[in-house]
Order: structure tokens, then C-alpha cells, then sequence
């Protein structure tokens, strides 16, 4: 317990790991003790050396292997998170003008962040309303499209689809959705994410994979006039990376329990293990929310819900708050709703880390609370 309860949950109703965040997501106590065991032969060693550059090789091969990268796309890493890559991509993916679609909070913040360079031309954003996504628009004057395969905020998922007749890049966010949902590395360029939540590991770094015509656009907008930051050039991470570093020290724990966890895939299955395991929570999950008298999913349309990220909406006699204060009390933890979308709900991450189970087991600590009126 991690404050006195109001509402005691009988043992046999709770989870068996209680951590639902949207992330950092649930850390796998194997991966704690794989890295304990490296404790004095890997953390605190030179990332420059081989030590540490080949689990950073591991990291890049298994990513390789997990998402069936075609002949000549490249796995790239550097220390900031998704965050940090979208300034990256401001400067060394988009060269005039990109479209964005916006809904969530996420999305929203590429688009302003493209909107505030002032080397590049005003952003089409296409926005559409929380709990759903926006559709792209073809245009001859777009160079990048920015999408986004999971927009943590709403619990929104959109499949990942080339658009047709144009040769732009396509750029996806894929924090909260990469290992979570299947992806055609064909439908993209650059599909970049943090490692933080169907990775298993910490915050502080970001992967991206990158197509041919991808590291094409980085070298020919290095030729040219514009003035890049060395930590947002994306050429100086490209060079790095296929030497198997970063071009600043990296947290050696994050890159640790991100290969571990990919190695977790591959051991089992791969991309369909990991997906499945995310596709049985939400199956209980909003099954759970569809036959109940006080929940429904937020997210009307059934091929929109995220399976790695569950909005779920409480009538409004139910105050949502009060019931995560509950939970939280008796150590299931993490299911606040998104502050800034101001609804009365839920938000459960499903990632692969979590076990299906105890998501089930969730379902039936949150009736157990509805039912004690508090």
C-alpha cells in the first residue's frame, strides 16, 4: 500500500504487478536482474568501446530482425528522446515544407515545433477531434509527412499507409506503438520512438529507422547551407550509429533493458509475440468496458483503439479520479487520465511488459471499488 486506503481490494482481485503508466512503462523484473548482473562489467565502461558498442550492435541488429527492415535501412540512435527528434527532424528531414496529422497531444507538438523553424515554410497541420485521427491530403508542395501510429494522449491508433502518387518522406512517431502494433517498414521512412514504453527500458534516448531515401534527405540537406546544431544533426547520429555509438555518452541502462527487451521478442516469436500479447489486454479491456453499466471505451470507432494505450470513460456518477486515488492506495498504479484531455476516465497501458492477466485483474479491482460506492 502506498497510502491508507479508503477501500481495501481483496488480495485475490488485484494484479500481480500493479504498474499501468502510459510511461514509463512497466520494467520486467528479469531485465532488473539482467542488469544487475552487468552491474560491474558493463555500467560505468567507456561507451567508445567494445563493451558497450556491442550491445549497441545487438540493439540495432535485433531491430533489424524485429521489424524485417529491408536491404538498406539503418537503425539509428541518440540521447533525447522522441522529443528531441522532432527539432531533429526540423532540421535534417524536412528541407521546405511538411503536413502533420494532429490529435492528440503529441502529434500536436511536431507540428508546433515545425511551426516555430524559421528555415522552413508554415506546416499543414490537418487536425480532427480527441478520440479520433485526421486523414492525409496529397500535396505537390509537401516534402515530409508526419504521422503518428499512436497518440498517447487519446489512445488513438491509425495505420500506417504510404500515401500514393507523391515522393515524399513519410516520418512516423511511433513512441508508444513501436513492438506494440504490426508496421510495413515499406509504409515508411523514418519510424522513430523512445524506448520507454513497448520497450520496457528508461527514457532519454531515441531509435529511428530509416529507409535509404530517408539518409538520402539527411546528406543532401548537410550539403547544403542550413545551419544544423550538432546535437540535432541527424548525419553526425547516422555515422555514429552504423559504429555502433552515440555521438554523446548515452544512459548504458537504457540501451541495456531495450535489448533485452527486444531480445524478450525474438525469443519468442518477434513482432507477432509482442503485438499479440498487446491485442489480448485490449481485447479484455474494452471487452470489460462494452459490458459494463458505468465504463465505455472513449475511442468510438473499434479499428481506432489503441491495443497499446486504453481510454475508457466512467458515467459521470463515478468520479474516475477517485477510483485511481483508490487503486493507487492498494498499489495498482498509473491509471490517471491525461490532464490535458479533461475527461472523466481512465488510461491503462497495455505494452507488452504487462500481462494480459493483469489486465483482467485490473477490470475486477476497479468493479470491486464502483461497487463499494467508495
Amino acid at each position: 500500500m502506498t497510502e491508507s486506503a479508503t477501500v481495501q481490494i481483496p488480495r485475490e482481485l488485484l494484479p500481480r504487478d500493479g504498474r499501468f503508466g502510459s510511461g514509463p512503462s512497466k520494467v520486467r523484473p528479469e531485465a532488473v536482474t539482467a542488469l544487475q548482473n552487468v552491474g560491474t562489467t558493463y555500467l560505468g565502461t567507456s561507451h567508445r568501446q567494445s563493451t558497450v558498442k556491442d550491445v549497441v550492435g545487438r540493439l540495432r541488429d535485433g531491430l533489424k530482425e524485429l521489424f524485417s527492415l529491408p536491404e538498406g535501412y539503418e537503425v539509428v540512435l541518440g540521447n533525447g528522446g522522441a522529443t528531441q527528434f522532432w527539432d531533429i527532424a526540423t532540421f535534417s528531414l524536412i528541407k521546405e515544407r511538411s503536413q502533420h496529422l494532429s490529435f492528440g497531444e503529441f502529434s500536436s507538438k511536431f507540428a508546433s515545433a515545425v511551426a516555430s523553424a524559421p528555415h522552413l515554410l508554415e506546416p499543414d497541420v490537418i487536425k480532427s477531434e480527441p478520440g479520433t485521427h485526421p486523414v492525409l491530403r496529397v500535396d505537390a508542395s509537401i516534402d515530409l509527412y508526419a504521422l503518428t501510429h499512436n497518440e498517447t494522449s487519446t489512445g488513438v491508433m491509425m495505420k500506417i499507409e504510404r500515401p500514393q502518387g507523391t515522393e515524399a518522406l513519410v516520418a512516423v512517431d511511433a513512441t508508444s506503438g513501436a513492438a506494440g502494433l504490426l508496421v510495413d517498414p515499406y509504409n515508411f521512412d523514418c519510424y522513430y520512438f523512445s524506448p520507454q514504453k513497448c520497450f520496457a527500458s528508461e527514457g532519454g534516448l531515441w531509435i529511428a529507422l530509416m529507409s535509404p531515401r530517408a539518409m538520402a534527405r539527411v546528406r543532401e540537406i548537410k550539403e547544403g547551407e542550413r545551419y544544423i546544431p550538432a546535437t540535432l544533426d541527424l548525419s553526425i547520429a547516422l555515422d555514429n550509429s552504423l559504429m555502433n555509438q552515440t555521438y554523446n555518452t548515452p544512459s548504458l541502462a537504457t540501451i541495456f533493458l531495450t535489448v533485452h527487451q527486444i531480445e524478450w521478442f525474438l525469443e519468442n516469436g518477434g513482432l507477432k509475440f509482442s503485438t499479440s500479447r498487446c491485442d489480448e489486454s485490449s481485447e479484455i479491456l474494452y471487452g470489460w468496458a462494452e459490458s459494463s453499466s458505468f465504463a465505455t471505451p472513449f475511442v468510438k470507432e473499434a479499428d481506432s483503439r489503441s491495443r497499446v494505450v486504453g481510454t475508457i470513460d466512467f458515467d459521470p456518477s463515478i468520479d474516475a479520479l477517485k477510483v485511481a486515488k483508490i487503486l493507487r492506495a492498494n498499489g495498482v498504479v498509473d491509471v490517471e487520465p491525461y490532464r490535458k484531455l479533461g475527461r472523466n476516465q481512465i488510461r491503462v497501458a497495455m505494452f507488452p511488459a504487462i500481462e494480459p492477466s493483469d489486465v483482467a485483474q485490473l477490470t475486477k479491482s476497479i468493479d470491486y471499488v464502483v461497487r463499494s460506492g467508495f
